[in-house]
Parts: C-alpha cells; sequence; structure tokens
C-alpha cells in the first residue's frame, strides 16, 4: 500500500495517508493509456468539414463548347474538378471520429494514470483546500508553498471558493472526482487532491 506525506496549505507535512492500491497501485497499463487519451481527443473532435464534390455544385449543366473542332480539349462541364469553381474530387465530409473504451477499460486506464503519478511522486494531498472567500492571490500562494506551477487540481463537490479561484491561473486546472480523466492527469505535471477526493476517488473506483 502506498505510502504519501499530506500537507497543509502552507506546504508543510502535516501528516501520511496510505492510498488503496486498488486504485493507487495498479499495473500500469500503458496501452490502455494511449487508447484513452486517444479516445478523448478523437470525441473532442467536430468533424464538420465539407466540400462538394462535381455532383453538388450548382451549374454547368451545358457543355462550354462542342466537343470537335475549336482547338480546345474536350470539356463536358465546367464544374469538372479541373475547372476554377468545379467540384472538389474525394472531398471531406462531415464524420463521427468518435470510438468507444469499454467501461473496464476506461476504469483500468484511469487507475494506471493515478499509479504513474503516484510512482513518479507527482501526487500531492492536501489535508483540506477549502477557502472562506474567492481569492486568486490565496490559491496562487499554496501553489507556491508547494512548488507547483502547472497542476490538476482534484476538489471534493462544493468546494467552489477554491475551484473559481484557481480559474484564472495559467497552467492550472480543477477537477472533480467525477469529471477526472486520463488526458488530465498525464497533461499537468503534477496532480494535488484533497484528502476528502482521495477518499471519493477511493470509494468509487477500488
Amino acid at each position: 500500500m502506498a505510502n504519501v506525506s499530506v500537507y497543509n496549505i502552507e506546504g508543510k507535512e502535516v501528516g501520511t495517508i496510505d492510498l488503496n492500491d486498488a486504485v493507487f497501485g495498479v499495473e500500469v497499463n500503458e496501452h490502455l493509456v494511449h487508447m484513452a487519451v486517444v479516445s478523448q481527443l478523437a470525441n473532442n473532435r467536430q468533424g464538420t468539414q465539407k466540400a462538394k464534390t462535381r455532383s453538388e455544385v450548382s451549374g454547368g449543366g451545358r457543355k462550354p463548347w462542342r466537343q470537335k473542332g475549336t482547338g480546345h480539349a474536350r470539356q463536358g462541364s465546367t464544374r469538372s474538378p479541373q475547372w476554377t469553381g468545379g467540384g472538389v474530387v474525394f472531398a471531406p465530409v462531415p464524420r463521427d471520429y468518435s470510438f468507444k473504451m469499454n467501461k473496464k477499460e476506461k476504469r483500468a486506464a484511469l487507475k494506471s494514470a493515478l499509479t504513474s503519478r503516484v510512482e513518479e511522486n507527482k501526487f500531492i494531498v492536501i489535508d483540506d483546500l477549502s477557502f472562506d472567500e474567492i481569492k486568486t492571490k490565496k490559491f496562487q500562494a499554496v501553489l507556491n508553498n508547494l512548488n507547483v506551477n502547472k497542476a490538476l487540481v482534484v476538489l471534493e463537490d462544493g468546494n467552489t471558493n477554491a475551484e473559481i479561484s484557481a480559474r484564472n491561473i495559467a497552467g492550472v486546472k480543477t477537477a472533480h472526482t467525477n469529471t477526472l480523466n486520463v488526458f488530465d492527469i498525464l497533461k499537468y505535471n503534477t496532480v494535488i487532491t484533497t484528502k476528502a477526493a482521495v477518499a471519493t476517488i477511493e470509494e468509487v473506483y477500488a
């Protein structure tokens, strides 16, 4: 069972916490982690590109000149791809780029990502991160005390003041336990979470 230090908002160690191996001590499956990242990026693609083929471009019904005797190459329509204003060859059409991972694969990928952050000592637990007011400067001070600049901050539900306080800090993103995903865990250098959030994660994924 992994054991990590617990810090306060002043950056001082105030204790330790045992992390559940069923969530934070699994065998890292890099293939599933890669699939989860690609799936999330693909699912975010709009896929709304569109160009018209020669059958969709308006006009061009009349043959521009007779078949023989003009000295020009034969042409059947002014909307052929070689003409300005003509259709596009193999034109892109709207499509859905998304693909699905089953529930077990998603859970295993998330556990692998969390385990990798614990193994790399990039998983920081704070005893409490609740603020009595919305103050960006106060949240930035917490990051400075922890010597962190680019982080994913996982908060328990209802911690609105801390969430809004972190909103305008560059390189910092907040997430709740129910919006946690593999891409964000790997994108940010450090994962910062509260003891309450750790308990919820273990309850859901263990």
